[in-house]
């Protein structure tokens, strides 16, 4: 329930002159009933900072989330990558914090932290013990009002090359990396914003200097252009005094204007490739400009998005990757701030070109066309979209996360109400309408990702070239900034202390043993109408230690577990959880084989037993076994070139010897997978489903008297012993320090790992 200021003058005036005689309280929205919302209070200080609160006594904890409104957006032609280089200098000191003493002040106070940047914002958070709020504010707020005289020429270079590492680690070195890049270039128009990754260039980063570093720190870091959102177990009013106290003396920045850009229209099918170095398997990347975030059609292109590529039952995963004729075909629904695109990411099956997947792409298309969309397309969206929305509400963080997104992107912190309303508004209708407007006919960029070596695999000839003659550069106001430091009537260079210690409530959890060797162990809580259940079999990777010849097999065992059952299909199945807003996930571990079960309280009873019947009535067709086995087949081949698994591969081979069961991918080898039958996979349901030994761990809105009912059909798991083969976990014997090397040509960086096996058990 939102209640506005003008409703409540008389309150709060009182209220503002009571807790700060500055802050005004321009919103407060509380929960009525069982509808979806995030409880807030909003206010404005005098220098244009937004704060938001949150109170949740739930946990002892706080979670401090600083949001300023400039990202990659707001650089310009030979400046890209400023925002991100700023999040990084944001962490090296100020007036009155040493350099990196921001990490071990936080780490100290028993918390964690980050920062992230994309395309249209910066924030950075802490999670700390809520008796070190006042810490994290003051920490906040010296980056925010007294950070330049720190910024150094030292500094600067230190974190440009580190910088420059990480986009080689993340874009350069790293298969496909540059496909993201390479799409945006060729979609947006010269200078758009959106032609450059938030990364940046090298080059431009090479170009910067302090001083334009300074200046972007004076231009969009003002208070004016950032909101505070704190949330967790505190009082509001102690929070505003705190927030203006540390935050209220800053002096605003200048004026910050919405960016204004031209929508993107496309004349033809731009078709762009390059050769990747690292990769392995060609890949076709679609892009199709749509809209900006929060416009009225995100919810129907969302729904589009998952209809025609994401999961079993989408259009590309029937007509190509269940045929055999891609290895992988997906889906996906950007939307930010300026823009947004809808993407569509093909890797053919062995020997086939891109030009061939381009053809039959447009053929799923025309076969989406014919089908259409169904009742059970737009339930399947909604319910996943429900619990979404309820799980996001799960943790603090979450929910700060949530209000300062809202605020920042819309001015509205309570957003989520009207998402949930556009969300479950969306109609078939509307889902074909969408398609018929932003893609039927419509002009995309095709990017070719092409091996080396395999350039003939090219979709079509490259056919568009970045114009860069009608680029008109922005004013971005840069001319004539000063930096004006606050004045304090107070010591900042001290410290705060801590607050009085919270009080740690510790969950009260039950245990259950049933007679066929099932341990149980739950706990209730009621914060969020959902329920999470693991079940754990023993057995997995570590049962091949006595036969590494079928390494892989829980693995491929698992992957056969999440596919076709005796009564349904997996399609079936999918559109079943999904309805439900639920998910049932079988994953092979080290020691085990794991059923991973969520669900919303009021949908858990036909959850479970979907749960039943993947865990009693798996099919094992030779045909998912042969897809399955040929699509992990041809990821070995990527994993090859890529540096960062083949060091961890080889460093487990060092550490543990090459024989040890530790050493050995879970996912097997390309021997071990091609020699694999479906009899194995038959044979190890039939040899090691078994109840000794198993675990579950339930955790949510439900009682034990509830829950031990529903999963009473793990009674019906034989009930026999597995001996689990024994690990050899001594420690390494290392006389001299040696060096392995292990060389991939022509690659960007080198991935380092050291130590050692210590042979302790956890």
């Amino acid at each position: 329930m939102k209640q506005r200021l003008v409703v409540l003058v008389a309150f709060t005036i009182a209220l503002a002159t009571l807790v700060s005689g500055q802050a005004k309280l321009v919103e407060k929205v509380t929960k009525q009933g069982n509808e979806i919302v995030i409880p807030y209070e909003k206010y404005v200080l005098p220098n244009g900072l937004t704060l938001i609160i949150h109170e949740d006594h739930s946990d002892p904890v706080v979670h401090v989330d600083v949001t300023y409104h400039v990202g990659s957006a707001r650089e310009e032609i030979g400046k890209s990558g400023f925002a991100h280089f700023f999040e990084h200098m944001m962490f090296q000191g100020s007036d009155n914090v040493a350099d990196e003493q921001h990490f071990k002040i936080v780490s100290d106070a028993g918390g964690t932290l980050n920062g992230s940047t994309n395309r249209d914002r910066t924030n950075y958070y802490e999670t700390v013990p809520s008796n070190q709020l006042e810490k994290m504010l003051w920490l906040e707020a010296d980056r925010m009002g007294f950070l330049l005289d720190a910024v150094t020429q030292k500094k600067f270079e230190i974190q440009r090359s580190t910088v420059k590492n990480e986009r080689g680690q993340n874009y350069d070195n790293r298969p496909y990396g540059l496909a993201g890049e390479t799409a945006s270039r060729n979609l947006y128009p010269y200078g758009h914003p959106y032609s450059w990754l938030t990364i940046g260039y090298v080059e431009d980063l090479n170009r910067g200097n302090v001083n334009d570093l300074k200046n972007f720190f004076l231009r969009w870091y003002g208070p004016n252009n950032a909101a505070v959102t704190v949330g967790g177990d505190v009082k509001p009013a102690d929070v505003v005094k705190l927030v203006e106290k540390y935050f209220g003396v800053i002096p605003r920045g200048p004026e910050v204007k919405p960016v204004v850009v031209p929508a993107v229209a496309l004349t033809a099918d731009r078709y762009a490739s390059y050769t990747d170095n690292y990769a392995k398997l060609p890949l076709l990347l679609i892009q199709y400009p749509t809209v900006p975030n929060y416009h009225k059609d995100m919810g129907a292109l969302a729904c589009l998005a998952q209809v025609l590529g994401q999961g079993k039952n989408s259009v590309l995963y029937q007509q190509l990757v269940k045929k055999q004729l891609a290895l992988q075909a997906n889906t996906f629904s950007q939307l930010s701030e300026l823009a947004g695109e809808m993407g569509f990411q093909l890797i053919p099956g062995p020997g086939k070109s891109l030009e061939t997947m381009d053809s039959l792409f447009r053929n799923a298309l025309d076969s989406f066309e014919a089908r259409g969309v169904t009742d059970d397309d737009v339930a399947k969206f909604k319910g996943g979209i429900e619990a979404q929305q309820i799980n996001g509400l799960q943790s603090v963080s979450g929910k700060v996360s949530q209000l300062a997104a809202f605020q920042t992107f819309t001015g509205n912190p309570n957003k989520i109400a009207d998402l949930i309303t556009m969300y479950q508004a969306v109609t078939k209708e509307d889902v074909m309408r969408v398609y018929n407007q932003y893609l039927k006919g419509k002009h995309a960029v095709f990017l070719s990702v092409l091996p080396k070596g395999q350039e003939k695999m090219i979709a079509a000839a490259d056919n568009y070239k970045v114009d860069s003659s009608r680029y008109d550069a922005p004013d971005y106001g840069y001319a004539g900034l000063k930096y004006t430091k606050a004045q304090d009537n107070f010591d900042r260079k001290k410290l705060p202390g801590n607050g009085a210690n919270p009080t740690v409530k510790v969950p009260k959890f039950w245990r259950k043993d049933m007679p066929n060797g099932v341990k149980m162990i739950g706990t209730e809580t009621s914060e969020i109408p959902t329920v999470t259940v693991t079940i754990t079999i023993p057995g997995g990777h570590l049962l091949q230690a006595n036969d590494t010849a079928k390494i892989g097999l829980a693995d491929m065992f698992a992957d056969m577990m999440n596919e076709d059952t005796k009564n349904y299909s997996a399609e079936q199945l999918a559109v079943s959880l999904q309805k439900l807003g639920s998910s049932v996930n079988i994953s092979s571990r080290f020691n085990g084989i794991t059923f991973s079960i969520q669900s919303l309280k009021k949908n858990l009873d036909k959850t479970l037993e979907l749960v039943q019947e993947r865990m009693f009535n798996p099919k094992f067709t030779e045909a998912d076994f042969s897809r399955i086995q040929k699509q992990n087949l041809e990821s070995f081949k990527q994993t090859k070139s890529d540096p960062s698994a083949v060091a961890d591969l080889v460093f487990a081979k060092v550490n543990y010897g090459p024989n040890n069961i530790v050493s050995m991918s879970e996912a097997g080898t390309e021997y071990t997978i091609r020699n694999m039958k479906l009899s194995d996979v038959e044979n190890y349901y039939k040899n090691y489903m078994t109840s000794q030994g198993a675990k579950v761990v339930v955790v949510g809105d439900v009682k034990q008297e509830e829950i031990l009912p529903k999963l009473a059909f793990l009674n019906k798991l034989p009930n026999k012993k597995i001996d689990l083969p024994k690990v050899n976990g001594t420690a390494s014997v290392i006389d001299k320090t040696k060096v392995y090397m292990v060389d991939i040509p022509k690659a960007a960086q080198s991935q380092f790992r050291v130590g050692y096996s210590t042979g302790l058990k956890y």
